[in-house]
């Protein structure tokens, strides 16, 4: 049976806001629902440190993180209008931070995968800013310090599936070969980037793979772009390492997206990543709690994640499907074929 590493930690309740969509109900329904699974007992919990400063510069500006701490210092600040801060905040998405680095640094120590269920989630904040409820840049700080701490890692790939474009993540990586960034969002629609034509640049150019879906595409265009677009591209770039931004809010049922995708979907695709990390870097790779705003499914996608890398067959769906006929996204998918020579 696989060994996959878990990083999670207490500490992630604390930085929370009542009536807000980010809010620590999130984690607590997934810890929730993997111990009534048993799943822990399965998984080789792995403690999150705080990352320190020089963790946090590897994807940020320092007058970035001081922005965070400050805004945390005041006892309740707003850094923009939908992303706030508590007194906890600053230390909290420092071990968020850290958990993601843990979730790597016990794959790259011998564990055959791991998963990070750490909040708040990262992939929106920026080199120079905190934004979309997100603090500090998680997954990008843990490719960056892989990168750095570790000479077998110089290709990190990172898949973002979260039906926002992972603008943060982005911005860090888009001069730079070394990272492999592909993002499939929902589109147009938050942040406003993500558009075909975002490529990279410099020396990056072509290793930023954007894919803006329109809403009610479903599973049947991720599963084309996976075979037509993540399979060749990864295959192309030959990572040492895969990461994960993994966001539940591309589901039918949440509230703050149109992508209807449904469990089965996702199921699919999180097996479908793994196998591609088995056949390319031997299994190595972890998943990062990103979105997702439905508690329910939320819980179940994390638990279903979890089985997948202990590979477990079958999944959990407390929801099912949506009856619906969805839109195509062949063409999104054709043309991003076309843009990077994936063919």
């Amino acid at each position: 049976m696989p060994t996959t590493a878990y990083a999670t930690h207490d500490d992630y309740r604390l930085h929370t806001l009542e009536g807000h969509p980010e809010h620590a109900g999130r984690i607590e329904a997934v810890w929730r629902l993997l111990d009534e699974s048993g799943m822990p007992a399965r998984l080789e919990r792995v403690e999150p440190p705080l990352a320190d400063v020089d963790d946090l510069l590897l994807a940020h500006w320092a007058r970035q993180i001081e922005q965070v701490e400050r805004a945390a210092k005041r006892g309740m600040g707003m850094l923009d209008p939908d992303t706030y801060a508590r007194p906890a905040s600053y230390e909290v998405a420092r071990r968020a931070v850290g958990g993601a680095m843990a979730a790597v640094d016990a794959v790259l120590g011998g564990a055959d995968n791991a998963l990070a269920i750490v909040r708040p989630p990262g992939h929106h904040a920026t080199p120079l800013r905190a934004m979309g409820f997100c603090l500090f840049n998680n997954i990008a700080i843990a490719a960056r310090r892989a990168q750095q701490a570790n000479p077998a890692v110089e290709r990190v790939m990172i898949y973002d599936f979260d039906v926002h474009h992972g603008n943060g993540t982005q911005d860090v990586f888009y001069d730079d070969p070394s990272v492999l960034f592909i993002s499939s969002h929902q589109y147009p629609f938050y942040p406003g980037t993500g558009a075909l034509e975002e490529t990279g640049t410099g020396a990056g150019r072509g290793t930023t793979i954007n894919v803006p879906l329109r809403a009610g595409v479903g599973g049947s265009a991720f599963r084309l772009l996976a075979e037509r677009v993540i399979w060749p591209a990864a295959r192309r770039f030959k990572p040492d390492l895969m990461l994960v931004s993994a966001g539940f809010d591309a589901h039918w049922a949440d509230p703050l997206a149109m992508l209807q995708l449904d469990l089965r979907g996702f199921d699919w695709l999180v097996r479908e990543l793994i196998r591609m990390a088995e056949v390319l870097c031997g299994g190595r790779i972890v998943f990062v709690m990103e979105g997702g705003y439905d508690l329910e499914v939320l819980a179940h996608g994390w638990l279903n994640i979890a089985a997948a890398l202990q590979g477990d067959e079958g999944f959990s769906d407390p929801v099912g499907d949506l009856d619906v006929e969805a839109r195509s996204g062949d063409d999104i998918v054709e043309r991003v074929v076309r843009l990077h020579g994936l063919d």
